[in-house]
C-alpha cells in the first residue's frame, strides 16, 4: 500500500495542475530572457493580466488581436527550460517565441541585425577529453557526426525524443519550418533602429540600417561570449550565427513536447568580435527593440 503513495501524490499534483490553469484560451508564448527584453514586448501586449505561478510572472493579453502570454525565462540555459516547461504545464500554448538579444559570430552580421536561425546548438554539451601522448583522447568513442573540437573539449550530442520520435543523439534542434516561413514573408515590415534612444544618454548610431536574417544555425551556452577564439570556432566548427544563453535549451523543450517553437535574436555585440571594447551596454536596448519590432510584425501576420 505504501508503494502507491508516491504515485497517489503525483496523481493529484498533476490534477492540481490541471485545475489551476489560468485559462483556456490558445495563446502564443512570447519569451523573453531578462528585463529590457521584456519590456520592448510589454508595452505591445493589450488588456495585460497579470498571472504568477511559482514566483513567475506571465502577462495574458493580446497582440494586434492574437490571445499572447508575455514572460521571461531568466538568464541561462536551466531557467530557460523550466520557465517553457512550466508555461506549457500551465498554460494553453500554440506556439513558443523568443525576442531576445545575442552575440554575433557570423561575420556577415552587424549589430542591430535580427537573425532568425532555422538550427539550434548546444556547443558546451562536451566531454572533457584527457590528455595522452596521441593527442586529446576522449571518454567515449568519437562520433563522426560530431563537429570539431576544441582543445580538450569533445562536442557530444543531446538526446531528446518526443511522443513521436524515439530519443535520439541531435547535435542541432529546428525551428518550426512554418514559423520561418511566415517569418519570411514578415522579415521587410518592422522598422528597424540603427541609432540609440536620446534617453539614454548620446545617441550612438549605427553604420547602416539594420536587416533581418533568416536561416543557418544558433549556438546557446550557459556562458556570456567575449573571446574571439571561441567565437572563430563557433562559426567554423558549427557554422553558427549568434551565441546566447538560452535559445536552444527553449528549442529543446518545445521538440520535446511538439510545440512550435522559433527564436528572434537581434545582436547587441560581436561576442569578442568588436575592434575595441564588448559593445552589449551600449547597444542592448536597441537590440532588444529591434527583435521586439520583428516579434511584432510576425505575431499581427499568425494566423487565426
Amino acid at each position: 500500500m505504501k508503494r502507491g503513495l508516491p504515485l497517489l501524490a503525483a496523481l493529484l499534483a498533476s490534477t492540481a495542475h490541471a485545475a489551476d490553469a489560468p485559462d483556456a484560451t490558445a495563446r502564443t508564448l512570447l519569451l523573453t530572457a531578462f528585463p529590457p527584453e521584456f519590456a520592448a514586448l510589454e508595452g505591445a501586449v493589450e488588456a495585460p493580466q497579470k498571472v504568477t505561478i511559482n514566483g513567475h510572472l506571465f502577462l495574458s493579453g493580446t497582440l494586434a488581436g492574437h490571445p499572447v502570454l508575455l514572460a521571461e525565462s531568466g538568464v541561462s540555459m536551466v531557467n530557460a527550460a523550466m520557465t517553457t516547461q512550466l508555461a506549457l504545464d500551465r498554460f494553453r500554448v500554440r506556439r513558443v517565441v523568443f525576442s531576445g538579444i545575442a552575440g554575433g559570430v557570423d561575420p556577415a552580421l552587424h549589430i542591430g541585425d535580427v537573425a532568425v536561425p532555422e538550427q539550434w546548438a548546444q556547443p558546451l554539451e562536451t566531454a572533457f577529453a584527457r590528455a595522452t601522448k596521441h593527442g586529446w583522447q576522449a571518454p567515449e568513442p568519437r562520433d563522426p557526426a560530431a563537429p570539431p573540437g576544441f582543445g580538450m573539449m569533445v562536442p557530444r550530442a543531446v538526446r531528446v525524443g518526443n511522443a513521436q520520435a524515439a530519443p535520439q543523439r541531435h547535435y542541432q534542434l529546428p525551428a518550426d519550418p512554418a514559423l520561418l516561413a511566415l517569418a519570411q514573408q514578415v522579415a521587410n515590415k518592422a522598422a528597424l533602429t540603427r541609432c540609440t534612444a536620446p534617453a539614454t544618454g548620446t545617441p550612438k548610431c549605427l553604420p547602416a540600417t539594420p536587416r533581418v536574417v533568416i536561416g543557418g544555425v544558433g549556438a546557446s551556452a550557459p556562458v556570456l561570449v567575449d573571446n574571439a577564439q571561441w567565437r572563430r570556432y563557433l562559426s567554423h566548427a558549427w557554422h553558427a550565427r549568434l551565441t546566447d544563453m538560452e535559445s536552444a535549451a527553449v528549442v529543446q523543450v518545445a521538440y520535446a513536447n511538439r510545440v512550435p517553437v522559433i527564436v528572434f535574436r537581434s545582436l547587441s555585440d560581436l561576442a569578442g568580435g568588436d575592434a575595441g571594447e564588448n559593445q552589449m551596454r551600449s547597444f542592448m536596448a536597441l537590440a532588444a527593440g529591434n527583435s521586439a519590432s520583428v516579434v511584432k510584425a510576425f505575431v499581427a501576420a499568425l494566423p487565426d
